[in-house]
């Protein structure tokens, strides 16, 4: 082990925290504090696709998809509504070490609260992001997949807070968890996320005015976190990387390309049972197609449907990237083809429905992510602060896989040769 930039690290994952927020964000008091004691970045780039499961993986592990094997929130599950589809929730599987790995096997401790796929994980203090599905029952799910003492005490004395994933009382929720955990744990590293800037912006858009609100309110939460530090005595020995996943973009369109695809037969009902020869399972801003395995002729044909569809403006499909092209972005090696929205579209799996729905027709506000991290305007923030961290210092572009390399720096725990590099240039 090498010696520490600092004991103790504080990973905020700001969901949705994008180069369009920091000029509100970073006038706040908490944030502009951070930003006065340490290093900042809007132009942090995420992986592809821009999905919150996809990039928390590369955030701990270090690595592109293509290594990590977490391709999308979901595994594929056609057919089955979105709401009662199984999640990457557990830890198995991801494909390589994650950060909170090397620190156990430097005996520090960790604590996760609510950090996704991080199902019986090798977490001291872990309470996983996982739902329940199905009759499965939400206390017993989180016991079972996460830490049970330590989750059932937070339950105990803040489980009156929450109102299922409803906000602003679920990051109230998550908060308070990790002002307890700071003060009585004392972890050498925490991992939190946060999800109410994410949540209104999919509800309101990028630029209604709750999104001003919830600026506020995140502020907010960064100050009971740092308060909660200066309290347990441990200002000076902890670092805060305050980071967002993914931007949003807003949408007008949802199209359903999958009855497209029904249309000309690649999926089909059989004895009351619906099948598929070829399927789109949407990433938001991105899709992809998935084909039965030796089917070259469903593949030829839904890549003639998609080909087609490209030249009709209305399904707004910019691109169709092939796997040597999905190479170039790391993009997890199961996957044959990948569609790419153009802004103002998203992709979704149904086949109820029109076609295409025109939100703004609806008097509906609404923005998504998944689209290509490439997209203009579309870079996260990153804040990383704290007693060895230059300050006010502005770094330019940043991978989200330096992340994970950068916080094994801070904390001095070895970490596996990944496709990140520790940011070296913010200490001082």
């Amino acid at each position: 082990m090498g010696t520490g930039k600092s004991k103790h690290l504080v990973v905020i994952s700001y969901d949705a925290f994008s180069e369009d927020n920091w000029e509100k964000a970073s006038k706040l008091p908490n944030l502009s504090k951070l930003i006065k004691n340490g290093a900042y970045s809007t132009k942090l780039k995420s992986v592809y696709p821009t999905l919150t499961y996809v990039v928390h993986t590369t955030m701990v592990t270090g690595v592109y998809p293509d290594k990590h094997g977490i391709y999308h929130n979901n595994p594929l599950q056609p057919f089955i509504n979105e709401k009662e589809q199984s999640w990457f929730w557990f830890k198995k599987d991801i494909k390589v070490p994650a950060v909170y790995d090397a620190l156990k096997k430097h005996r520090m401790k960790s604590a996760g609260i609510l950090w996704p796929v991080t199902g019986k994980a090798s977490i001291r203090y872990n309470i996983p992001e996982i739902r329940a599905i199905k009759n499965e029952n939400q206390a017993l799910k989180i016991l079972k997949n996460g830490s049970p003492f330590f989750s059932i005490g937070m339950e105990k004395k803040f489980g009156h807070l929450r109102r299922g994933i409803e906000q602003p009382y679920l990051d109230n929720f998550t908060t308070r968890i990790a002002v307890d955990t700071i003060k009585r744990k004392k972890p050498n590293l925490l991992l939190m996320h946060l999800i109410d800037l994410d949540d209104a912006k999919h509800e309101h858009g990028t630029d209604s005015l709750e999104i001003e609100k919830v600026l506020i309110r995140m502020d907010q939460r960064l100050g009971d976190i740092i308060e909660a530090v200066r309290e347990a005595g441990l200002e000076e020995d902890t670092v805060f990387l305050v980071l967002g996943d993914h931007g949003q973009i807003n949408v007008r369109y949802k199209v359903r390309l999958n009855q497209l695809l029904k249309e000309e037969g690649l999926i089909y009902e059989e004895k009351g049972e619906m099948k598929w020869r070829a399927y789109i399972q949407n990433a938001g801003g991105a899709a992809y197609l998935h084909v039965k395995d030796n089917d070259t002729e469903a593949e030829l044909l839904a890549l003639d449907i998609i080909k087609k569809a490209m030249t009709e403006e209305c399904y707004g499909i910019e691109r169709l990237y092939n796997r040597k092209e999905l190479d170039n972005y790391q993009v997890a090696s199961s996957v044959g083809y990948m569609l790419e929205a153009k802004a103002g579209f998203c992709f979704e799996d149904s086949l109820d429905g029109p076609v295409v729905t025109d939100l703004e027709e609806l008097g509906i506000k609404y923005a998504t992510h998944g689209f290509s991290p490439n997209k203009p305007e579309y870079k996260c923030v990153l804040v990383i602060s704290g007693a060895c961290i230059k300050k006010e210092y502005q770094l330019g572009e940043v991978n989200m896989v330096d992340i994970a390399p950068t916080i094994a720096s801070i904390l001095g725990i070895d970490f596996y040769n990944c496709d990140g590099k520790s940011l070296n240039e913010i200490f001082r």
